[in-house]
């Protein structure tokens, strides 16, 4: 198919070579959404073939695969044989997605954590005001669940994970732990950098547990305002000390001391 079939396909090159905005897969791919969601490309219509994608965007075919498979996860086209990548029903609809690959850059890494702060801080506070008290139990023994798979050298990082979501249940809103599932992917990811960082120090992993537990304590004491700070403290610390991470953290990210 020419290119001139498209001729309202975003694509300039020079638009993808911004590297604050992502990898060029994520750049391509946030494009080639947009197309969609505006209407550009209506559902049932066919994107362009790789060659001219390629081309239009100036990067690989191999960058080119990587997006399309992205849309194809995210239910917005479909391959059909004979046909080529078709736009789906419904992909008209905008849906949240995250579109970059946490591993080993810390600026994708601080973006995840930052999206965190937002639902962590207003999560701790709900669950505050209404939590039961199987909620509270459950939430106590994800809390100790961490230090557990601590001392027996564990990760931790799905323990760690379990207390942040297991708050959000506590929140009385089933939106809270849908969003947390949704994005627990991409916040296991930033997680496990996280306290493979905090591994590298002692103090700092001290500290990961004393925040934990004045998130825990304010929503023990049904303290809203206190659960919200503690929570918010929380997520601060961890830009900060993903921020202040030694250089050498971010040549093998998540690797654990020897």
């Amino acid at each position: 198919m020419p290119s001139s079939d498209h001729p309202s396909l975003p694509g300039a090159s020079a638009s993808l070579k911004d590297a604050s905005k992502g990898t060029l897969a994520d750049q391509v791919t946030a494009a080639l959404k947009a197309h969609i969601a505006n209407g550009e490309a209506l559902p049932g219509s066919r994107l362009p073939t790789e060659p001219v994608l390629s081309e239009r965007y100036g990067v690989s075919r191999t960058v080119i695969r990587e997006a399309i498979s992205r849309l194809k996860s995210a239910g917005l086209v479909e391959v059909r044989q004979g046909s080529g990548t078709v736009v789906c029903e419904g992909a008209h609809i905008k849906a949240f997605t995250i579109d970059f690959d946490v591993c080993g850059s810390i600026d994708a890494v601080l973006r995840v954590t930052e999206l965190r702060r937002g639902i962590e801080g207003e999560a701790a506070a709900l669950a505050a005001q209404r939590h039961t008290p199987q909620q509270l139990e459950t939430i106590e023994h994800a809390l100790k669940a961490i230090d557990l798979a601590e001392h027996e050298g564990r990760d931790g990082v799905q323990e760690d994970l379990d207390f942040h979501l297991s708050i959000s249940h506590a929140t009385g809103n089933p939106l809270y732990p849908s969003l947390h599932e949704f994005i627990a992917q991409f916040v296991k990811e930033a997680i496990r950098i996280t306290r493979s960082n905090e591994e590298r120090r002692r103090d700092m992993a001290k500290t990961v547990r004393i925040e934990h537990f004045a998130i825990f304590e304010a929503i023990v004491a049904s303290n809203s305002d206190a659960a919200r700070h503690a929570a918010l403290t929380h997520i601060n610390n961890a830009v900060e000390r993903l921020k202040n991470a030694d250089p050498a953290f971010w040549q093998n990210p998540g690797a654990r001391n020897s």
